[in-house]
C-alpha cells in the first residue's frame, strides 16, 4: 500500500534479493546491500561507473558471452519498456583481491524497466541471483556424482533456451518487416481529391509485433460530390492481420462507390468479414462528406469517434452512430448513421485507437488529449495543410517511448 511515512530508500536496502539500479547508459546508479555483498564491490567501486567497466568479461576466456548476453538484455528492455528474464548465464568476475584472477561464477538475473510519470523508461533494475553453488557440485557431497551431472545439464539447458530465445527474436523481427512492408504495399498513397486537401499516416508500433492491422482509404466521387473517408482496425497483428486488412480495405472501397451511405457500406462489410477468417471484431469507421450540402454522414462498427474540428478551434467528436464491431451485430438490425454540418474550413480527423488509447488510462483521457491537441494547433495554424495537421497530431499524441498499437490517421481539410 502506498503511504505517508514509508521510507523507499530503506525498502530498497532491505530487500533480501540482489537489486542495482542503472541509467540508459548502463551506469549504476544505486544498488542495495544484498547486491554489494554478492558482488564483492563497495558502494564507491560501484555507484556512478559503467557495468562493463566493472564486470568485464573474462579476457582468459575466449568464448565468454556474459557481457554481450547482459548488455543485449538491458538494451531490449530499454527499447521495448517490457522485463527481460535471462538464461542462466555463466559471468565470471575478477577477485579484486587477486588481481587477474577470475572465479567462476554463475547468475540468474531479470532485468525490469523504471517508467517514468510520461511512460517512458527512466531506470533499468537489475535483480541477480547467484547459483554457482547450485552449478558447481562440491566433492564429498552425498551423490555429488550425480548433483554434477544435473546441473551441468541444467546449465546446458539454460543455454539452449537462450539461443532459442534469440532465434525467435530474429525470427519475429523478420516476420515484422515482412509484414510492414506488405502493409505498406497495401495501403498507397491515395490520389489527390478533387480541389480539396487530404493527408494520410500510417505508424507501426514499436519493438514489437502488434502492427499490421490498421488501415485508411479515401474513395472520391467528384460526380456525386462526395468523398468517402473511412479507416479500420484488424484484431490481431503480423502477417495474418495484414492479410485480413488487405481484404476488408478492398471491400470497404468497392462498396464505397455504390453504397448509399456509411451505414450501407459497412452493413456489406460486415457480411463479408463473416467469410473472412480473423476479420471477427475488426472496428471501422466511415464518413460520407457531402460537399454539396456541406454535410458529414457517418457511422462507425465499434470504433473510436471521428473528430471534427470547426473554424473556432471548438472539437467535436461523431459519436452519435455507433454499433458493435463487424460480426458482432444481428444480421436483421440495420447500422445506424448519422448526420453532422460542418463549415468550410473545419479539419475532419478519422485515427485508430493506437493514437488515443494508453495501457491502465481511460480513453475519455485519450480523446480529450487528441481535442486539446487540434484545439492548439488550429490556434496558432489555422488553416495548415492536413499533412502539417497529421505530423503535429503524431508529434503530440505518441508517447515517448513510441507505440505499443500501430496507428492509422487521416485529416481531411473540409
Amino acid at each position: 500500500m502506498n503511504g505517508p511515512g514509508i521510507d523507499y530508500q530503506a525498502v530498497f536496502q532491505a530487500l533480501p534479493g540482489s537489486v542495482a539500479l542503472l541509467t540508459l547508459d548502463l551506469v549504476y546508479a544505486d544498488a542495495n546491500e544484498a547486491f554489494l555483498s554478492m558482488a564483492g564491490r563497495t558502494r564507491d567501486q560501484l555507484i556512478g561507473r559503467y557495468l562493463f567497466d566493472v564486470f568485464p568479461d573474462n579476457p582468459h576466456d575466449p568464448a565468454a558471452t556474459g557481457m554481450r548476453n547482459l548488455s543485449a538484455s538491458l538494451q531490449r528492455v530499454a527499447a521495448t519498456g517490457e522485463r527481460d528474464t535471462m538464461a542462466l548465464q555463466r559471468y565470471d568476475v575478477e577477485d579484486l583481491t587477486r588481481p587477474g584472477v577470475w572465479e567462476e561464477r554463475y547468475w540468474s538475473p531479470v532485468n525490469v524497466p523504471v517508467l517514468a510519470p510520461d511512460g517512458t523508461v527512466a531506470l533499468l533494475l537489475h535483480r541477480v541471483e547467484e547459483v554457482t553453488e547450485l552449478i558447481k557440485a562440491r566433492g564429498g557431497r552425498p551423490g555429488g556424482d550425480h548433483a554434477q551431472v544435473l546441473e551441468a545439464e541444467l546449465y546446458t539447458r539454460a543455454r539452449e533456451l537462450q539461443e532459442v530465445n534469440e532465434r525467435l527474436r530474429k525470427a519475429h523481427a523478420r516476420e515484422r518487416e515482412v509484414a510492414l512492408h506488405l502493409q505498406q504495399a497495401m495501403l498507397p498513397v491515395p490520389r489527390p481529391l478533387d480541389r480539396h486537401q487530404a493527408a494520410v499516416r500510417y505508424r507501426p508500433a514499436v519493438g514489437a509485433l502488434n502492427v499490421c492491422g490498421d488501415w485508411y482509404d479515401l474513395v472520391d466521387m467528384p460526380r456525386a460530390g462526395r468523398t468517402a473517408v473511412a479507416v479500420g482496425d484488424v484484431v490481431g497483428h503480423g502477417l495474418r492481420a495484414a492479410g485480413v486488412m488487405g481484404q476488408l480495405r478492398s471491400a470497404l472501397s468497392a462498396a464505397s462507390h455504390v453504397a448509399e451511405g456509411p451505414a450501407q457500406a459497412l452493413e456489406v462489410l460486415g457480411l463479408y468479414a463473416r467469410s473472412v477468417e480473423g476479420a471477427e471484431s475488426t472496428t471501422a469507421a466511415s464518413v460520407y462528406i457531402d460537399w454539396n450540402n456541406d454535410t458529414l454522414t457517418y457511422s462507425s462498427a465499434g470504433h473510436p469517434p471521428p473528430a471534427l474540428c470547426h473554424p473556432d478551434g471548438t472539437v467535436t467528436f461523431l459519436d452519435q452512430a455507433t454499433d458493435p464491431p463487424l460480426g458482432a451485430r444481428p444480421e436483421h438490425v440495420p447500422r445506424p448513421q448519422a448526420h453532422a454540418p460542418f463549415t468550410k474550413g473545419s479539419l475532419l480527423v478519422l485515427y485508430t485507437d493506437g493514437l488515443i488509447e494508453r495501457r491502465g488510462e481511460d480513453i475519455d483521457t485519450g480523446l480529450a488529449r487528441l481535442a486539446h491537441s487540434l484545439t492548439r494547433h488550429h490556434a496558432t495554424h489555422p488553416d495548415a495543410h492536413p499533412d502539417t495537421v497529421a505530423d503535429a497530431l503524431l508529434a503530440d499524441l505518441i508517447p515517448p517511448a513510441g507505440l505499443t498499437d500501430d496507428t492509422a490517421l487521416i485529416a481531411v481539410r473540409l
